[in-house]
């Protein structure tokens, strides 16, 4: 049975096809700049990457190529294949706590979510439209980024701040990159051979969150009302004393908006070295870049704090400290950097281990700790497509 996986987002979608049960990729693709004159995509099959480049003013003429894509490359003889699609939402609010099949009223929540999401779910909404105009007779599911954090208990979600904000308004952390943080807790109960995981979940690539895993569940995240709060991120700046909106404001004439946009999308390592890119600042940070150096260091020195804030939340209990996303699998230096800072809890990096893991090396995960170290800690490749995939064929199909 074939199901597709897509990620839509303001200007681009992301697509992966599906043989399951085996899980097996069959074609994936990136169409980017959607509405811009320059659009085009690349399409992977069997190993080989294919770019093709065409104006594509919206999201439905953008469908339209992933589709043509997978009759071209023999994914599909006939898009009557699809039995199901899995569509990445972002927000999912206190409603949606699991995955979900989508009908109107599904699509309504979205649409009123747009307020929570404003950045994301324009596109995650134009992608399930389009596709269902396209296809529809063939379910659709919605996979919130949400809904894993949902079971974190309410000391933990909960601002100190007037309680009517809750009431009226729906104020507090809903946390995100749910789907990559359920996927690594379902692969670390396989691995660990037990169901009542505890766990420190490390997702740091250009978006960045942590979350804390109690018996299992999620107890408490990094990531809040929105994406933006938590950790120093690419280009977001993580948890700020939020009267410094304000004060700039005030003092530049620019509006709430305006200073929003710079904290989502000047900020971060961009805001204090000029590259977004881990990899271009560590390169940076070679070459003695004394701003490339601080915010190396800020980036790193908040990750081990919160590891050390959750390692405190569930009392010393950690079965594992598992690092995924693009720093987490592949930043050998950054790995080595945070865990150093985290000596004081017992860790003891293995050096060499460390050394030879990464995607882009022969080995892409297991242990980087010595037997010394009385907390392992891991690098786990994560796959939120597959975990979206997974949701969407149980749901389908009734598993």
């Amino acid at each position: 049975m074939k199901f597709l996986c897509v990620n839509a987002g303001s200007s681009s979608l992301k697509f992966q096809l599906f043989e399951m049960p085996e899980e097996k990729v069959l074609i994936s693709g990136y169409i980017e700049k959607i509405g811009l004159e320059d659009s085009f995509w690349n399409t992977k099959v069997n190993g080989e990457k294919v770019k093709k480049a065409k104006y594509l003013k919206n999201h439905k003429e953008a469908v339209q190529v992933l589709l043509d894509e997978l009759i071209e490359h023999n994914a599909v003889k006939s898009l009557d294949e699809i039995k199901g699609v899995g569509h990445r939402v972002l927000h999912g609010g206190e409603k949606y706590s699991d995955s979900i099949i989508i009908t109107d009223e599904v699509i309504e929540d979205i649409r009123e979510l747009t307020k929570l999401g404003p950045l994301h779910h324009p596109g995650n909404l134009a992608g399930i439209e389009a596709l269902k105009e396209v296809l529809p007779d063939v379910p659709m599911v919605a996979v919130y980024d949400t809904a894993f954090h949902q079971t974190m208990p309410v000391k933990n979600y909960m601002y100190p701040v007037p309680y009517e904000w809750y009431t009226r308004y729906g104020v507090r952390k809903y946390g995100f990159h749910g789907t990559s943080h359920k996927y690594i807790t379902t692969v670390m109960k396989e691995k660990l051979g037990k169901e009542d995981v505890n766990l420190i979940i490390c997702h740091i690539g250009s978006g960045a969150s942590i979350s804390a895993i109690k018996e299992g569940k999620c107890y408490d995240t990094t990531m809040g009302l929105t994406p933006l709060d938590g950790l120093m991120m690419g280009t977001r700046c993580g948890a700020i004393d939020p009267s410094i909106l304000e004060y700039v404001c005030k003092e530049s004439d620019a509006t709430i908006s305006d200073i929003t946009n710079d904290l989502n999308k000047k900020s971060g390592l961009l805001g204090i070295s000029g590259f977004s890119d881990a990899r271009d600042v560590e390169d940076a940070v070679a070459k003695g870049d004394e701003r490339a150096i601080l915010a190396n260091t800020m980036y790193n020195d908040r990750v081990a704090k919160y590891i050390a804030d959750y390692f405190i939340e569930l009392e010393g209990k950690v079965d594992a400290i598992v690092f995924t996303a693009g720093v987490g699998e592949n930043g050998v230096l950054a790995r080595a950097d945070i865990l150093a800072r985290l000596a004081p809890l017992g860790i003891v990096v293995d050096d060499k281990a460390n050394g030879e893991i990464a995607s882009f090396k022969e080995k892409h995960e297991g242990i980087i700790t010595t037997k010394k170290s009385k907390i392992p800690v891991w690098v786990v490749p994560t796959n939120e497509e597959l975990m979206i995939i997974k949701d969407t064929y149980e749901i389908v199909c009734g598993k």
